[in-house]
Parts: structure tokens; C-alpha cells; sequence
């Protein structure tokens, strides 16, 4: 009951912030360690290697896919039912969520081990970035089941308000990532190998203590007693969780498509793009941080019926991380050439990566309302809408820009393709998230909290 009158009407200014810090951590933390592999691969002193790593992450980003379709379904439900009081539909549907991600990882891990040249070459690869493609994705396909596991864990924790318990189990596998890169990868001498295992080791450690920190929370345990297969469930993870996995998965095709074209050019481009991605990730990581600690505030409140709540929830969140981000793109923009000269000193791969870069920054401040009007519809259950944005950015906007610009303007075409595909997704979104504003100020407020 602390936890329920906490969520519903702490001060909620205060209350998304306190939940965001942990979760932004987490996120910034995470995509570091992401960003880690290809800084230690590109010490190489190969190009290809450092394509590869952008090869492989269309893989990666489709497991993620799977890992969020039952993270953020499953974590959308709890934190409703939890609102309106129901604790035992909350243990079945964490149970449900988390054997059911376990089972997917293991089907990828076999499937992918079946097929491993053939998958290499569709993700992209080219016959000099092969090699250490193949090298870097078998160790990847080893860690899948706990990728998947790893972020319903991480998701069920938040959604519940204990973001705490998942940033120690994220940020520890992240940390040991950062560490485990150098050893293995040039004192080991395992080369790209060794960035692929010290990514493999460390999701596998990571998910043994997010395991032992649910269960040591006063949250819902994905007990095994409680798994269940009932249609409300799989449909709770749908609802849920398919904008995150439209999302996702729409990201690996927009990646392979982007290594497609980009080998056409030849690996530096590949190898640019790759880096330009790892940085703006980064860059955006906070923003989805800050969101998290506003969906499980959305959540418990619109599962309370307190929608002034969900509503201010939401502008307060829009803006603090539309200020971040046209700070963080101001000076993306000025610094773009050391930014991607960490990564590299190759001519060429700056030459491509660059302007591309600086265009991805133009763009960069739209993207707080984008996502945090999809974070919104996701979690209040508006799966359709939720999904169509989720799909625009790196799907219904993007794979047209890349194929029209392409076409049409060259090299900087296929540079400038994202800030366009951002600009038309967020003038898509905001007619669906007036509509969704809308709809809460017609529901009649049970409550009034004047908060803020």
C-alpha cells in the first residue's frame, strides 16, 4: 500500500525524477558498454572489424526486440493491475513474460547457429567483413536467452517502482563489459572475438543479479508456480509490448538496409554509419531513460484512474528531455569531427561519418515528444497508435527517406536519411498524442491533485 499511495500522489515532478535517475543511469551505463566494443574493435586498426560490429548489431537489436515485447508488455500490465490492486494477476503475468522470453532466446541461439554464414551475409556483410562478422556473432547468439531475460527483468523491476534494483543489475554487467573488452580483446589477444565474450559474459552476469534482485524487492517474482499461458496474458504482452518489439524490430531491418546500401559505397561507409549510431544512441539513451521513470508513474496512475496525473507526468518529462537533447545537439553539432575521431582515424570513414553525424544532431530535440507520446500510449494500452509511431522513425518515415534520398541526392542523401525520417515522424505523432490528451480530459478524473 506505501508503494500504491507513493505512486499516486507523491509530488510528480519529484516522483518521475527520483524513478529517472536510476533508469537513466542504466541506460547511459548500457549504451556506454555498447559504445565500448566498437571503440575497442576500432584499436584494431581495421576497418572491417569495425563493420562488423555494425553487422552484427541488427541481431542484436531484433533479440532486444524480443526481450522488450515481453519486458514492456508484461511491465505495462503489472504496473496497471498493481494500480487497480490486483497482485496475483501481476505474479501470473511476470511469470508468464519471463519463461516465455527464456524459450524465444534459446530458439534464436539454435536457429542462428544453424544458419550463421547465410545470416551473416543477409545482416550485411561483405566478403572482407565476413570473417570477423562470423566470429562476432557466434559468441553474441551464445548470450540471446539472457539478453531476453535480462530486460523483462529489468522492465518488470521499473514498471514496480524499483528502478534501483535494475540500474545495480544493468550498470554492473555494464561496468564489466568496459573491463572485460581490453583484457580479452588485446592482452588475451582474441581480437573481435574477445569483444563479442566480454558482451556474452557480462549479459550473463548481469542477468544473475537482476534474477537475485527481484527477489529481493517487495515486487512481483516471476515464480515459476504462477506461469501460466491463459489468452489474457499473451494478450497483456501484446497489447504491451508490440510497439517496443515494432520498434525494435524495425530498427534491425532499417540496420541491415543502412550496411546494404552502405556496402555499395564500400566498409568505411558501413563503418561510419556504424559509429554515427553508437554516438547517437548514446545521446539519446538519457531521453529513454528519463521516459522509463515516467512510465511506471503513467502507469499507476492511469490504472488508478488519476489522469491529471498521467497528463502532467508527461509534459514535465517532454520538456526536461526536450532541453537535454537541443543542448546535447548543439554541441553534437560543433564537436561531430572529434566525436567520430574517437572511434577512428581513418580519412575516409570521417569524411562519410561527419555530416552525417551533424545532420543526425539537427533533428535530435523533436525526438522528446516522439518518444515520450509513444512511451505514454504504450503503457496506457494503446497498442495501435503506440505502435505506428514506434514503427515511423526507424520503419514508415525512415526506409523511404533512405531509399528516396539515396536515389536522388547520393552520398548525402543517405547521410541526411534519419533527420528527415525524425522530422516526419514527429509531425505524425502529434495528431495521435492530441487525440490521446484529448481522451483523458473527456474521461471523468476521480481525483484531483494539485501537485505540481
Amino acid at each position: 500500500m506505501d508503494k500504491f499511495k507513493q505512486m499516486t500522489e507523491a509530488p510528480v515532478s519529484r516522483l518521475v525524477t527520483r524513478l529517472a535517475i536510476p533508469t537513466v543511469i542504466s541506460m547511459l551505463v548500457t549504451t556506454f558498454y555498447n559504445m565500448a566494443d566498437t571503440y575497442f574493435v576500432s584499436r584494431l586498426n581495421n576497418t572491417s572489424t569495425t563493420g562488423a560490429v555494425g553487422v552484427v548489431f541488427p541481431l542484436m537489436a531484433l533479440i532486444q526486440a524480443f526481450g522488450f515485447l515481453f519486458g514492456n508488455g508484461s511491465g505495462n500490465y503489472i504496473s496497471r493491475v498493481l494500480g487497480a490492486g490486483d497482485r496475483e494477476k501481476a505474479k501470473k503475468m511476470s511469470a508468464c513474460s519471463f519463461y516465455l522470453s527464456i524459450a524465444v532466446g534459446l530458439i534464436i541461439t539454435i536457429v542462428g547457429f544453424i544458419t550463421l554464414k547465410p545470416l551473416a551475409y543477409v545482416l550485411g556483410a561483405t566478403k572482407t567483413i565476413y570473417p570477423y562478422a562470423r566470429d562476432y556473432l557466434s559468441l553474441i547468439l551464445v548470450g540471446a536467452p539472457f539478453m531476453c531475460g535480462s530486460l523483462v527483468l529489468n522492465n518488470q523491476l521499473r514498471f514496480q517502482g524499483n528502478a534501483s534494483f535494475a540500474m545495480v543489475g544493468i550498470t554492473t554487467g555494464a561496468v564489466l563489459n568496459c573491463i572485460l573488452d581490453p583484457l580479452l580483446i588485446e592482452v588475451a589477444n582474441w581480437g573481435i572475438a574477445g569483444a563479442a565474450a566480454a558482451t556474452t559474459i557480462s549479459q550473463i552476469i548481469s542477468f544473475i543479479l537482476l534474477l537475485i534482485g527481484i527477489y529481493k524487492s517487495n515486487g512481483v517474482k516471476p515464480s515459476l508456480r504462477f506461469f501460466t499461458l491463459k489468452k489474457e496474458y499473451i494478450l497483456g504482452i501484446i497489447n504491451g509490448g508490440m510497439p517496443s518489439l515494432a520498434r525494435q524490430g524495425i530498427a534491425a531491418f532499417s540496420s541491415v538496409l543502412l550496411n546494404l546500401i552502405g556496402g555499395a559505397f564500400g566498409d568505411y561507409a558501413i563503418t561510419a554509419m556504424t559509429v554515427c549510431s553508437k554516438i547517437t544512441m548514446f545521446l539519446n539513451s538519457a531521453m529513454i531513460g528519463f521516459g522509463q521513470g515516467f512510465q511506471p508513474v503513467c502507469g499507476f496512475n492511469y490504472g488508478a484512474k488519476r489522469y491529471d496525473r498521467v497528463k502532467k507526468a508527461f509534459w514535465f518529462s517532454t520538456y526536461v528531455t526536450f532541453i537535454f537533447l537541443l543542448f546535447m545537439s548543439v554541441i553534437g553539432f560543433i564537436f561531430a569531427k572529434e566525436l567520430v575521431g574517437i572511434f577512428t582515424d581513418d580519412q575516409k570513414v570521417l569524411e562519410f561519418g561527419v555530416p552525417a553525424f551533424r545532420f543526425m544532431c539537427i533533428s535530435f530535440p523533436v525526438n522528446s515528444f516522439t518518444v515520450m507520446s509513444n512511451m505514454a500510449m504504450q503503457t496506457v494500452g494503446h497498442a495501435v497508435r503506440a505502435t505506428i509511431i514506434a514503427i515511423s522513425r526507424q520503419g514508415i518515415a525512415y526506409i523511404p527517406s533512405v531509399l528516396v534520398l539515396w536515389h536522388f541526392f547520393g552520398e548525402t542523401g543517405f547521410q541526411s536519411s534519419q533527420m528527415c525520417a525524425d522530422f516526419l515522424t514527429f509531425l505524425l505523432t502529434i495528431p495521435l498524442q492530441i487525440s490521446l490528451l484529448r481522451e483523458l480530459n473527456r474521461t471523468p478524473i476521480e481525483q484531483r491533485c494539485d501537485d505540481v
